[in-house]
């Protein structure tokens, strides 16, 4: 075997194994990127994660006997946040859906917290939830929209995901059917199963 003919064939062994090396490299890649976007479909289309997740600013808000509590009450579960008023359209139309989806997936793992932005706060919200038969949902009071500006909300309803540790996930500005299949796969890939 002349030197021109070895060299040629050693060269295209070489070429062949840096193509297969980077074969394997690109699925690699491609199932960690895969891995690294939550479903993004459907409803869940307009939710935006979080690139980096900085520390939550401390914000509270009380539940129907007036009792103060924050995220850290829900420390080691995937916290829904939904911003929501009496007066809102949107919200209003939401708001069953957010009840089936507690009812899916409520437990140790999984909260909604339900923060009405109401100003006078439960002397309308428990007449409207009575009248919209909404008495399984876990609504809660943001008194003087403290925790609505500490987070940045623009507008109603917007709904925030933190994780166990409570860190925004990311958030969503606007209406959604939060107890549809692609609303519970979010929900679950963040929480690891759920």
């Amino acid at each position: 075997m002349s030197l021109k003919v070895r060299i040629a064939s050693g060269l295209f062994g070489l070429v062949a194994i840096i193509l297969i090396a980077l074969a394997f490299v690109s699925n690699d890649v491609s199932n960690e990127s895969d891995h690294a976007n939550p479903p993004l479909t459907g409803w869940m289309k307009n939710f935006t994660p979080v690139a980096v997740s900085a520390p939550t600013p401390e914000f509270r808000f009380q539940d129907r006997n007036l009792k103060s509590l924050g995220l850290g009450d829900f420390r080691g579960r995937l916290v829904l946040v939904n911003f929501w008023a009496t007066w809102c359209g949107p919200c209003i139309h939401e708001m069953p859906t957010l009840v089936r989806l507690h009812q899916k997936l409520d437990g140790k793992d999984f909260q909604i917290v339900a923060l009405s932005e109401d100003r006078k706060g439960w002397a309308v919200i428990t007449p409207f939830i009575t009248k919209n038969n909404l008495a399984a949902l876990p609504a809660y009071h943001d008194p003087g929209g403290k925790a609505a500006r500490a987070l940045g909300i623009k507008g109603l309803p917007t709904t925030i995901l933190f994780d166990r540790s409570g860190r925004e996930l990311g958030r969503l500005a606007g209406v959604a059917e939060w107890d549809s299949a692609e609303v519970v796969a979010l929900m679950r890939y963040y929480a690891g199963g759920l």
